[in-house]
């Protein structure tokens, strides 16, 4: 540090930690070479691969990189950087391609990564080995459709970090009632604020009526009172290791194949159901249906994703006072019929998460003035110490404690505090 000798590690108590984890553009570097670089982060959804040749762009903490699928079908994570001058190799999205070919000295590499051809090559005779000039390759796993990658090739197994997270991206990907889920639409967007500032956020149940009382106003009633968590006893947040948590809003909803069929399904959806009776089971019709608004619960996964409800939201950080997000939404991937119920899906993201939504705009308001306000005083404690008291562990040794408690940060900033222990 700058002025004194306190490690970050130390500015990172049980209940508490200082604001200047949110400034300090020297603990902001530290994140990204000791975090970001040295853990698994999420890069992709399976559905977005969808067969040979497919790809899309992304980051792992501010490092470009190219997720594809080759021809046999196997993953791959690679650097965007071709090994010559240093050119980004794909400025697309998304795709399908041969390969990848440099558009400053036409390099060509494969879908793996393999240096495939070089312009010229009379100059470089006795010089270079192909075979030594493939490009960078970040070890890549998945787990649920979920695709991750890390440069730390020692780190231990996804399904290992993942842990008892496992059970709960298992029980996300349910809402496809019963056909698995594919990605329909994403966007994205920046805000003025530090990456950990969003973090906190996925499992933050005090701040929803609060910051989100304008898109309450706006649902139907049905939809309200199921939101209506701050009261309810069983309503609550696990802490599930490796800084990963869940918060269960709507508990009666995080297991959906636990349908006793007396629920009533919203009348907002009955042409839906109506639809639907014609080509499918009444149970499927349910089902899916049921699943409208998603799982009843945010799965936060450290560093960079959480499965809320029923998208993804995806942090990047780009400095320490500034973080791209993106929301994606998902829905079933099934038969022709299926396509009305996610285009309704897609209008529910819309009315929250979208651009133009309810929810999206004030919870960026709120990460934008916490940002403004740590400027001051900047040693001043950042307090995540609710419900502390009141915290137990769960049958399966979970920490756990009301939604409306903040035992989802403290599990992150114990993961956080672990990983940056010797920067």
């Amino acid at each position: 540090m700058s002025h004194d000798t306190t490690t970050p590690a130390e500015l990172a108590a049980a209940d508490r930690v200082a604001g200047r984890l949110y400034t300090d553009p020297e603990i902001f570097e530290g994140e990204i070479s000791r975090i970001f670089e040295r853990t698994w982060v999420w890069v992709a959804h399976e559905s977005e691969l969808p067969g040979p040749g497919t790809f899309k762009s992304a980051h792992v903490g501010r490092q470009p990189v190219i997720v594809t699928r080759d021809r046999k079908g196997t993953l791959h994570t690679l650097l965007n950087r071709c090994r010559h001058r240093g050119a980004s190799l794909c400025e697309k999205p998304k795709g399908q391609a041969n390969g990848f070919t440099c558009p400053y000295h036409a390099w060509s590499y494969g879908l793996d990564g393999k240096l495939r051809g070089i312009p010229y090559p009379e100059g470089y005779e006795g010089v270079i080995e192909k075979g030594e000039l493939s490009l960078k390759k970040l070890r890549t796993e998945s787990y649920g459709g979920m695709v991750f990658a890390t440069f730390h090739d020692g780190i231990e197994s996804l399904e290992e970090f993942l842990g008892d997270a496992k059970l709960w991206i298992d029980r996300f990907m349910k809402q496809g009632g019963g056909y698995p889920i594919k990605v329909l639409g994403k966007h994205r967007f920046k805000f003025r604020g530090n990456w950990k500032i969003q973090l906190e956020n996925t499992t933050d149940g005090y701040h929803f009526p609060i910051v989100h009382r304008s898109w309450m106003a706006s649902v139907d009633a049905e939809t309200a009172d199921m939101m209506s968590f701050m009261t309810d006893p069983s309503a609550i947040t696990h802490a599930l290791g490796n800084g990963h948590s869940v918060m269960q809003m709507v508990p009666g909803h995080s297991d959906l194949d636990a349908d006793d069929g007396t629920e009533p399904l919203q009348g907002r959806f009955d042409h839906l159901i109506k639809d639907l009776a014609q080509t499918l089971e009444p149970a499927q019709v349910r089902k899916v249906v049921r699943a409208m608004h998603g799982t009843g619960f945010n799965l936060n996964l450290f560093p960079n994703v959480s499965m809320s409800a029923a998208f993804f939201r995806v942090l990047r950080p780009i400095s320490v006072d500034e973080t791209e997000i993106e929301h994606i939404a998902i829905g079933p991937d099934g038969p022709p019929e299926l396509d009305a119920v996610n285009r309704e899906r897609l209008r529910i993201h819309e009315h929250f998460q979208g651009p133009f939504g309810f929810g999206t705009p004030d919870d960026a308001e709120g990460w934008d003035r916490v940002q403004r306000g740590a400027q001051g005083a900047p040693d001043m404690p950042i307090l995540v110490n609710r419900g502390l008291a009141r915290e137990k562990a769960s049958p399966e040794g979970w920490p756990t404690s009301h939604v409306t408690d903040e035992t989802g940060m403290r599990a992150a900033y114990g993961q956080w505090k672990e990983m940056m222990r010797d920067a």
